[in-house]
């Protein structure tokens, strides 16, 4: 089986500020049906706290469904909210599902879940640079137009104030 990282990755979504995965795409990468996937859940529910895995309010499916193509409420589209699975909730499902394709799954999911947090860091630490340097380059404009204004007013009063010496016009 070969599992690509962005059919995992484009998988991932942050909700609640925790990265989670939709039950009906771990079905898809398990090779079973949503319906399957669930019922083992429920069957094994005091594997899953609310850190593992949790179901989706409609206010947050709704706004899940404007980022996703899935099918319209009232025309054979899912009518439950999914259920979402945390990093966590994902390594229990390989316990729960027991199958070799389940293992590989999850050794890639968890792969994928680990380097993007890598990412997330060191996108975090790019961030503090940039921050750091715009506030080193505030202060260096301001200095510098600090200068101008000062050698500005230096010209002008060199302008206001007489000449002394000879004339070369006398």
């Amino acid at each position: 089986m070969d599992i690509q990282i962005d059919q995992i990755q484009n998988k991932i979504y942050v909700i609640r500020g925790v990265q989670v995965m939709l039950d009906r795409y771990l079905a898809e990468l398990y090779g079973v049906e949503t319906r399957v996937l669930n019922q083992s859940v429920r069957r094994n529910l005091k594997r899953f706290p609310d850190d593992f895995m949790f179901k989706l309010t409609r206010e947050e499916n709704e706004a899940l469904k404007s980022q996703i193509v899935t099918s319209k409420e009232g025309r054979g589209g899912k009518q439950k909210q999914p259920l979402v699975f945390t990093e966590n909730g994902v390594a229990m499902l390989s316990a729960v599902l027991k199958s070799d394709r389940a293992i590989e799954v999850n050794i890639a999911i968890m792969r994928i879940f680990t380097k993007l947090r890598s990412y997330y860091a060191l996108e975090s630490r790019i961030e503090r640079k940039i921050d750091n340097l715009e506030e080193n380059v505030t202060h260096v404009f301001k200095v510098v137009f600090e200068r101008l204004d000062n050698l500005e007013e230096v010209v002008i009063n060199q302008k206001k104030r007489k000449k002394i010496g000879l004339n070369s016009k006398d």
